[in-house]
């Protein structure tokens, strides 16, 4: 089974920067597409970022693309969030996910992950 860790999350002021970090363990997901979601107080879960297996393939939201950056480590074991730019309504707690799927598709909906984190807390400042 896939484990999920998140860390980086924090409280940072509006405009400034962070670094999520998702480490896989358990088995190595060379072989799965990651997606990072966010869910603020209130709202449903939203999609943020994808990136397939490959590496080759990636997908933001709308309102992240430019600011946000996806991508996977050397090992593929490993996959980051960074966030520039940051606003207040990006405060939300920030979930990775994984799932198996070969090559380089990408997957936007939650429902297509079968693995997820416990999730890490972004906290913008205005």
């Amino acid at each position: 089974q896939v484990q999920l860790v998140e860390s980086g999350g924090g409280l940072v002021q509006a405009g400034g920067s962070l670094r999520l970090s998702c480490a896989a363990s358990g088995r190595t997901v060379i072989n799965y597409a990651m997606g990072w979601f966010r869910q603020a107080p209130g709202k449903e879960r939203e999609f943020v970022a994808a990136i397939s297996a490959s590496g080759g393939s990636i997908n933001y939201a709308d309102s992240v693309k430019g600011r946000f950056t996806i991508s996977r480590g050397n090992t593929k074991n490993t996959v980051y969030l960074q966030m520039n730019s940051l606003k207040p309504e990006d405060t939300a707690v920030y979930y990775c996910a994984a799932n198996y799927a070969p090559g380089t598709g990408v997957l936007v909906t939650s429902s297509q992950y079968g693995r997820w984190g416990q999730g890490t807390q972004v906290t913008v400042s205005s």
